[in-house]
């Protein structure tokens, strides 16, 4: 067997015959296993690690889990789970089955994991928004076609298959070669790609580009990479979850974003791009009070709705506050032809008055310094030229002149 473990959580109160059967089937493949019981309630015969033993590791004991209110309960056993699971150090990888309530447990205990470790979640709501359960994070959901009642004829298949790939993963780690560049982080949409595709292309012999999709859970997974000492520095280009977080669109940021800017203080260069568009589901999902403003369909999954002058200004507002509370060297460009593919003349999107409110409102907000500073470019975010400007003002800001 390889040395070390792979850690099985669950109820085992509710799920002791699917635990011992990943167990049992991982122990076949050559790989050994301790089942953890993360119960609130009664304890769990299965177990290899009791629910006591996790719930010991909250700051405030195991009372603070058996407190007999089980929505407190599971909250600090969420917590005492990720305090455990970080203090192993023989952990080859880590898989959870559960309903919603299990999978909301776990979810924050696997997103405090380091990035690489396999995390394989056999859960219910896997068909579903994941969103909120794998977060920033390179955890894998299975949706197990059953619930999770006894074994049968799927979920013995299911959870053998779940059980094979965690093997396969524990014992074929991925161990690449130092890369010497240092690392940096880039978000991009489809309508900048060929922006950032130009921006990767000029500095990519001195630097590691971590090219993240602003889809919400990309802007936070790039900002946690800046927070754990990964990242080196940001170009970021493609600020449209601020679109969703104004509007109410899919694919929204939190009020945290920009914050590990904040926080490390590392050289940013940022950009407008897809600040013209919100984020929607189907076009039937569209809330009623947005039937008159202008969409575009860009796949029977998502419908764009072109920002107006209101979110515009609000989003300008928004970021140049959080833009002043940055310490170390920030730079904003600002592209007067175009947000976006969609957001130049003759576009869908085109409306150089909501663009402009966007300006007017970041530059009466941020407070300008030597190392902040909001520069206008006679470009679209997709020109050539604009994207050499982002190239250059980041190698300027990191010391690295092109």
């Amino acid at each position: 067997m390889n040395s070390g473990h792979v850690y099985i959580l669950g109820t085992c109160d509710t799920k002791q015959a699917e635990l011992s059967y990943l167990r049992q089937t991982l122990r076949e493949s050559g790989i050994a296993a301790l089942i953890v019981d993360i119960g609130t309630r009664h304890a769990g015969r299965a177990a290899d690690i009791s629910a006591r033993a996790v719930a010991r590791c909250h700051p405030q004991g195991e009372e603070a889990v058996f407190c007999g209110d089980r929505g407190r309960a599971i909250a600090a056993m969420a917590e005492a789970l990720r305090v455990f699971l970080r203090a192993r150090t023989d952990m080859l990888g880590v898989l959870a089955i559960g309903g919603s309530g299990g999978t909301a447990l776990v979810s924050p205990a696997l997103q405090a994991l380091p990035i690489g470790l396999p995390k394989l979640v056999v859960s219910t709501v896997a068909s579903g928004n994941t969103a909120p359960y794998v977060g920033g994070a390179d955890i894998a959901m299975l949706y197990p076609v059953t619930d999770m009642e006894g074994l049968n004829r799927i979920s013995r298949v299911v959870l053998g298959n779940a059980a094979h790939a965690m093997a396969g993963m524990a014992r074929n780690p991925c161990h690449p070669a130092p890369d010497p560049r240092p690392a940096i982080g880039l978000t991009m949409f489809g309508v900048t790609t060929p922006c950032v595709e130009q921006v990767v292309h000029q500095l990519s012999s001195r630097f590691d580009c971590l090219v993240f999709h602003a889809t919400g859970t990309g802007g936070r997974a790039m900002e946690r990479l800046a927070d754990d000492g990964i990242i080196s520095g940001f170009i970021d280009t493609t600020l449209t979850e601020f679109c969703d977080y104004v509007a109410g669109g899919i694919f929204a940021c939190d009020a945290d974003r920009l914050g590990a800017v904040i926080r490390t203080g590392l050289p940013y260069v940022g950009s407008c791009g897809g600040l013209d568009m919100v984020n929607f589901g189907a076009r039937a999902s569209v809330p009623a009070h947005y039937e008159s403003r202008v969409f575009v369909e860009h796949n029977p999954q998502i419908t764009l709705m072109r920002t107006n002058e209101a979110e515009c200004r609000a989003m300008g507002h928004m970021i140049g506050h959080q833009l002043n509370r940055c310490t170390g060297e920030v730079r904003f460009l600002y592209p007067e032809g175009g947000f976006s593919l969609l957001d130049q003349p003759g576009g869908p999107f085109h409306d150089p008055e909501a663009d402009e409110a966007f300006y007017t409102a970041l530059a009466e907000t941020l407070e300008q310094t030597p190392q902040r500073r909001l520069i206008r470019l006679p470009h679209a975010i997709n020109d050539p030229a604009f994207a050499a400007a982002l190239a250059h003002e980041f190698s300027h800001l990191y010391g690295d002149q092109p």
